[in-house]
């Protein structure tokens, strides 16, 4: 069996984990995390947290956090509380292993919710093999509403949800907050090249927000000679 991968965020950054088992670190999740407004002392949970990759990022931004991550596989649990260790963030950055739509944790005890979500409805496609990974790809264990109740119920008033998904589940992503109380706020389109489609919708909502979608300026990755975006750069923190 091959050891467990870690990387670093950035030279002499945190390090973060994953295993043989689980998706790689992909874009979605750094686009994720640079998304939400963040201050000292927020309290944040990460719903389906894996081993812990947003919640490093999240405190590679800004290190005054308390983050608690749920998720239902024990290895990434395991991995994400190796992950704490490593960083020397027992203090910061917390792991359960628990059913996020049966969590113990208190209503309404969080100023933020981020979650990147599974992207497909289960029978969509040809799912992955590794049940981690379908876990992880697939509707299988939670749905979309499923998530957007626990955030709702865990958020306090004024509080942030922040998510990830794909364009043509847009439909889905503006009424499944809306039914759990969380009203979207901000919406960003994420697309290659400004010619090309979108390929991922970053989402921002507000528990108890009243009615009033801001559209930002599309996110662009790449150059017109195909080389990182500024934005892009900041995103993976490299200026």
């Amino acid at each position: 069996m091959e050891s467990p991968r870690w990387e670093a965020l950035r030279p002499g950054g945190l390090r973060f984990v994953y295993g043989n088992g689980q998706f790689p670190p992909g874009l979605d999740s750094f686009l994720l995390a640079s998304l939400p407004g963040l201050r000292p002392g927020m309290k944040v949970c990460d719903l389906g947290c894996g081993t812990g990759l947003l919640g490093l990022l999240l405190l590679q931004r800004q290190r005054e956090l308390t983050v608690t991550g749920l998720d239902i596989q024990p290895e990434a649990v395991r991995l994400g509380e190796l992950a704490a260790a490593e960083n020397r963030l027992e203090d910061r950055l917390a792991f359960r292993l628990e059913d996020l739509r049966e969590t113990g944790l208190a209503a309404g005890s969080f100023d933020l919710v981020i979650c990147n979500p599974p992207y497909f409805p289960p029978g969509s496609g040809l799912p992955p093999e590794e049940a981690a990974r379908r876990t992880a790809r697939t509707e299988e264990a939670c749905t979309l509403e499923d998530i957007c109740r626990t955030a709702g119920r865990l958020l306090r008033w004024g509080g942030a949800f922040c998510l990830v998904h794909r364009p043509e589940r847009l439909t889905d992503l503006l009424c499944a907050p809306r039914g759990s109380g969380l009203e979207p706020k901000r919406l960003r389109l994420v697309s290659a090249r400004p010619e090309r489609a979108p390929s991922l919708v970053l989402l921002e909502a507000r528990r108890g927000g009243r009615p009033g979608l801001r559209v930002e300026v599309p996110l662009i990755l790449e150059n017109p000679d195909g080389s990182p975006s500024a934005e892009l750069d900041r995103v993976y923190f490299r200026t």
